[in-house]
């Protein structure tokens, strides 16, 4: 009879927990009216072969010894129990064997199966990284598969189409068994269908704020009708828009809008449609606004700082730009911040509102002046900390100022050898001592640069190539400390450029520049030395040669006046150039072409700039002035007039010389002779250059919105002559035009070459007819910037714009508003260890021909 009860018993468990029938189902099936205990003799465990049976023993809850009761709870518990690791298929507790008052159990499992690969169907390859990166962190080779396994990889795969637009995918998971026991593989069927977009969002409720500037609110929920933004739903973002929403009416003095209610729906296209329905309620003004706990400052002078009267439209967000931090430092915070008070607070208290009308107290806490105590620097590990120390505004001893860590910010990312995104600058504070620590932490980044390029230019120029390097960060005082050679000593901040350029025609040239930024370690001195030597040789073609040797050596400071974002460099530039029959008609003077000649260019160039823009590579704010006086001295006011000219006997030597080279029986014309005569006077005249050279620069950078940065150009300039007899050089004249890079083997030989996209050198009347250059230029340009990656080891960013130059010959044809027209786009790539690369498509609209657009390759640096 027990046997039978204990066999009936058993049936029972296998029946209940393999088919998941609650204990409670059953009682109302079977009524046990005996039972009996049972000390376990033994226990066998079957089927679990990878698994620990003493810890299947352990979870179960049975043991050899254990006193159960036949029918009860135990056999049960233990089933559930090994059934919620959901690890097995089948869970069996079986009496194997029983004597006496001993019951001998078998628990018998099969395990599930473990995942031995898979692969995915149904989407492109480019897809499947970030696939197989969510199936990794769920399901590794070897796990076991489950169902719950298995619906979070759906799960997770179709949110991740869903963040993309894609609401409908459909995902599927078949499991395929493998010849190894106990194993399958997976395939993952996904169907992405199409893309869900937004069909129309429209508003109810409103009727101070149209439709449109609402939807302009909602930064990420577009309509499939907008511009520049993808038309998808992602409920994160439409929260988030939502937010967008209520601060815009915020701050348009709407402080009780709200959003009653809103509805999303599918229409019989599958799009989906959006209905908001808003309460704008009232428009408040701001009335009276009360000052409390203020004593460092009046009231009279905080209000000024916070620039809010009344009357003045209600409007939180400027509130708080004028009481936190505003990008133009007009804000309270900034005025007790950058005077020590670091633990100073504000804030606005609502204290009465009638009508439409709000009334305000500002709580101020102004709390104790602090001092600086340490500054440290980490991260450091090639740079040494004298350079980034020396950039710092903030010292120890001097009171805190946000305005000084900010400007410290700032230099130290202008330097280039530091990742700007990962630049970080913690505050940590003592009040028992009233003083803070400053500790930044930079994190380096490669800032040598590699010029090298080769290219093949026909038969005239023949194999051209080009190999430079510039070490950014370069140290003479470390020469012999190998440790610091990453290619050669860097870690004093100083700069050393080398290049060569050669063809195997005709043409070479050699560069070399030092820059010690902190001449005498005390102030920024930028002291600069460099030699340049430049040579055309065409006497193979018979076109003579040319030859520029240039030395030069320059000094730049820091100024204090107007404000300390001003610099001051001045350049001192002794060359040499060479004329040996050069008859390439690169210099004229009066429309005739020197060929002969040496001339020495001694200069002296001053230039005032000032730049406050945040960041070298893509600024996103701020601005570059500068304005150059280059000259020379007025050699022609101290010598006697007309000193150029020849004597009869000096002039008959000339063409005594001329006509035994041409040989006796083919004599010089009249028009030759005149020509030899006018060459020889200009190289006299010329023989010491004399000049007057004004510029004008200016950039200015907005980020408008996003990531979008507007930058505005500004150029213009002007070269003069001191003596009107002499007249204006035949060199450091400009050319406007063509890409900037191309023809800069023309910029060697005097003349400062100005880019203008879309147009050719030859696109401007000013560069043809014999005129040797310009004298006068300007040129405009406006560029939308958007930048795909700020990452420092690859900068990109694309770009539209539009431009406007031209150039003239002499001041007094000048016209600002003449100006050659071009507009299009390009890309521009930065990559550390090669500098700038990019392109320009412009297309020119004050073109003669019918060729409007041109494609320009940009490499090493961004034309003038």
């Amino acid at each position: 009879m027990i046997r039978i009860i204990f066999t009936v018993c058993f049936l029972f468990c296998f029946v209940a927990h393999s088919t998941g029938q609650s204990k409670e189902d059953s009682l109302v099936i079977f009524d046990y009216s005996e039972t009996r205990k049972f000390n376990i003799g033994g226990i066998d465990v079957v089927g679990a072969e990878q698994r620990d049976r003493n810890a299947i023993k352990s979870i179960a809850g049975l043991r050899e010894g254990k006193q159960i009761q036949i029918p009860g709870d135990d056999i049960p518990k233990a089933i559930k129990a090994l059934w919620k690791l959901k690890l097995f298929e089948d869970v069996q507790i079986l009496q194997k064997n029983l004597e006496g008052d001993l019951i001998f159990l078998e628990i018998f499992l099969r395990e599930r199966p473990t995942l031995s690969r898979y692969s995915i169907r149904g989407v492109k390859k480019s897809r499947h990284e970030e696939i197989t990166e969510i199936i990794d962190r769920i399901a590794n080779k070897g796990s076991i598969v489950t169902d719950d396994v298995k619906n979070l990889c759906i799960l997770k795969i179709k949110e991740l189409f869903r963040n993309k637009g894609f609401l409908d995918t459909e995902v599927d998971i078949e499991e395929i068994l493998e010849e190894t026991e106990n194993t399958v593989r997976l395939v993952f069927n996904i169907e992405k269908n199409e893309k869900v977009k937004i069909a129309n969002i429209e508003f109810t409720g409103n009727s101070e704020v149209r439709d449109g500037k609402l939807r302009k609110q909602l930064k990420n929920t577009k309509r499939k009708k907008a511009f520049f933004k993808k038309s998808k739903f992602l409920d994160k973002d439409y929260k988030e828009d939502k937010k967008n929403l209520i601060t815009y009416y915020n701050n348009n003095g709407f402080r009780d809008a709200t959003i009653v209610k809103d509805s999303i729906w599918r229409d019989d296209n599958g799009e989906l449609n959006i209905r908001i329905n808003v309460d704008e309620g009232d428009r408040y003004y701001f009335r009276n606004i009360t000052w409390k706990g203020n004593s460092k400052y009046t009231d009279e002078q905080l209000n000024n700082v916070l620039g809010i009267v009344r009357g003045d439209l209600y409007d939180p967000d400027l509130l708080e730009k004028r009481l936190r931090f505003s990008l133009d430092g007009r804000d309270i915070s900034s005025l007790y911040l950058d005077d020590g008070y670091l633990g100073f607070t504000a804030d606005p208290v609502e204290i009465a509102i009638v009508n439409d009308s709000v009334d305000l107290e500002m709580q101020i806490f102004e709390g104790p002046q602090f001092t600086v105590d340490n500054v440290l620097i980490k991260g450091n590990d090639r740079t040494h900390e004298h350079v980034i120390r020396r950039e710092l505004r903030t010292t120890p001893g001097k009171k805190f100022s946000r305005s000084d860590i900010i400007r410290s910010q700032r230099e130290i990312m202008n330097l280039g050898y530091f990742n700007p995104e990962n630049l970080d600058i913690q505050t940590p504070v003592n009040q028992n001592n009233g003083t803070v620590d400053i500790e930044y932490t930079v994190e380096e980044r490669p800032s040598d640069q590699l010029e090298l390029s080769a290219g093949y230019g026909g038969q005239t120029s023949g194999l051209i190539g080009t190999l430079g390097v510039t070490f950014n960060n370069f140290s003479i005082r470390n020469i012999r400390d190998k440790s610091t050679w990453s290619p050669l000593p860097q870690g004093d901040g100083q700069k050393l450029s080398l290049r060569a350029q050669s063809n195997s025609r005709f043409f070479k040239s050699f560069n070399f520049s030092f820059t010690e930024p902190w001449l005498g370690g005390k102030r920024s001195n930028a002291f600069t030395v460099g030699a340049v030597l430049s040579s055309f040789n065409y006497e193979t073609l018979g076109l003579g040669s040319l030859t520029i040797l240039r030395g030069f050596a320059g000094l730049g400071t820091q100024l204090q006046w107007p404000d300390d974002f001003f610099s001051s460099s001045t350049t001192l530039t002794l060359e040499s150039i060479r004329l040996n029959d050069y008859t390439r008609g690169d210099f004229f003077v009066d429309q005739v072409a020197i060929d002969q000649g040496y001339f020495k260019n001694f200069s002296i160039r001053q230039v005032f700039s000032r730049s406050s823009v945040n960041e070298p590579i893509f600024p996103r704010r701020g601005s570059r002035i500068s304005l150059s006086i280059q000259l020379t001295p007025p050699y022609s006011l101290f010598r006697s007039d007309n000193y150029w000219l020849l004597s009869d006997e000096e002039a008959g030597i000339i063409i005594d010389e001329a006509q035994r080279e041409r040989g006796p029986g083919n004599p010089l014309t009249q028009r030759e002779i005149d020509r030899l005569i006018f060459v020889e006077e200009s190289a006299r005249k010329f023989e010491w250059l004399e000049y007057h050279k004004w510029r004008f620069d200016g950039e200015w950078y907005f980020n408008l919105v996003d990531k979008f940065v507007l930058t505005a150009n500004a150029k213009i300039a002007y070269v003069g002559a001191y003596n009107n007899d002499i007249g204006v050089s035949p060199f450091e004249r400009f050319e406007v035009g063509g890409d900037g890079i191309s023809n800069q083997n023309v910029g060697i030989t005097g003349r400062d070459i100005i880019a203008l996209r879309g147009y050719d050198v030859f696109d401007l009347e000013q560069n043809i007819n014999n005129n040797g250059g310009a004298t006068v230029f300007n040129k405009y340009t406006l560029e939308l910037r958007y930048p795909l990656s700020l990452n420092p080891s690859s900068t990109i960013y694309f770009h539209t714009f539009a431009q406007g130059g031209n150039s003239w010959g002499s001041f007094r044809d000048f016209n600002p508003f003449d100006m050659k027209r071009s507009a299009g786009f390009g890309m521009r790539v930065f990559l550390p260890m090669f500098g700038l690369l990019g392109f320009d498509y412009g297309f020119g609209f004050d073109k003669a021909t019918d060729n409007y657009g041109k494609f320009n390759i940009i490499i090493g640096f961004e034309p003038d």
